[in-house]
């Protein structure tokens, strides 16, 4: 492994119904993330993804590729973009990763995240979205 190397990428796609699920087991009811009257009442282009969800949702690539949620040992990002879900086609959102960094003495790995929208003028969703994780003994040579 080496710095710059891809872990793969994926598409996500959220639709209104995500929203209501996760507003459910999050307890995150705010109306700006099912009442399009709502969020447009706030200047928003309409119903937006939570943040939380998208950060989660884009985590999924690291933990697919190191196969242990329990390795990610951080994670971090900024929000950039709010993601618009339209009622119809939902929102369709594209996470790729790479080696930014391998702390050998550490047994670790930072994975940059890219998370874009197609959407929304492939804006950037998340910046300095960074996991680490732990990597089984010999692997981040």
């Amino acid at each position: 492994m080496d710095k710059g190397d891809s872990i793969g990428s994926t598409t996500l796609t959220l639709s209104r119904a995500d929203l209501v699920r996760y507003a459910g087991a999050s307890g995150d009811f705010n109306p700006i993330h099912w009442s399009e009257s709502t969020a447009r009442s706030v200047d928003l282009p309409g119903v937006i993804a939570h943040g939380m969800l998208t950060m989660g949702a884009a985590v999924q690539l690291v933990t697919d590729w190191c196969g242990d949620p329990g390795a990610i040992l951080d994670y971090q990002t900024r929000f950039s973009a709010m993601v618009p879900v339209d009622e119809a086609e939902g929102a369709t959102l594209t996470v790729s990763g790479k080696v930014g960094k391998i702390d050998d003495d550490a047994g670790t790995v930072r994975i940059d995240l890219s998370v874009t929208d197609a959407g929304n003028g492939d804006a950037k969703v998340l910046t300095k979205a960074q996991a680490v994780v732990r990597v089984p003994e010999g692997t981040a040579e």
